[in-house]
């Protein structure tokens, strides 16, 4: 067994999320917090439901004071052509946050059939992911 190679997937795992792992952990209740990285005006557009607007680039030690340290904030934006969940995560953890980074962001949240919030909402269907 390749030790470099384990260790590459398993921290692989412990900073990414998809979409039908976030999609679990919200329907199970479990402590985390969606976070959209991108501008009020992105996220009025659409965003993944009960996610918070918080946009990477007003992130300080002031504009995170309410944000509960215990929870696990998982981070996302546009997609894969956007940075935006890298900039918001990696802001969160230099803050003692708690972050993974969802892989394909809202683009492959729509894309895997999950319901959207805002104004070009849409309905979706929750699928099962297979794996």
């Amino acid at each position: 067994m390749n030790i470099d190679q384990l260790n590459h997937y398993k921290q692989k795992l412990a900073f990414e999320a998809d979409s039908w792992d976030l999609y679990e952990a919200l329907g199970k209740g479990e402590p985390v917090v969606v976070v959209d990285g991108r501008s009020a005006e992105a996220y009025a557009r659409e965003h993944i439901p009960g996610a918070v607007n918080l946009p990477h680039r007003e992130i300080s030690a002031e504009t995170v004071g309410a944000l509960d340290p215990s929870k696990l904030y998982v981070c996302y934006c546009d997609g894969i052509g956007c940075n935006a969940s890298t900039k918001t995560a990696l802001k969160l953890l230099t803050l003692g946050f708690q972050v993974r980074e969802l892989m394909g962001g809202l683009d492959w949240w729509k894309r895997d059939g999950y319901a959207t919030g805002g104004e070009g909402a849409q309905v979706g269907a929750a699928i099962s992911c297979g794996c």
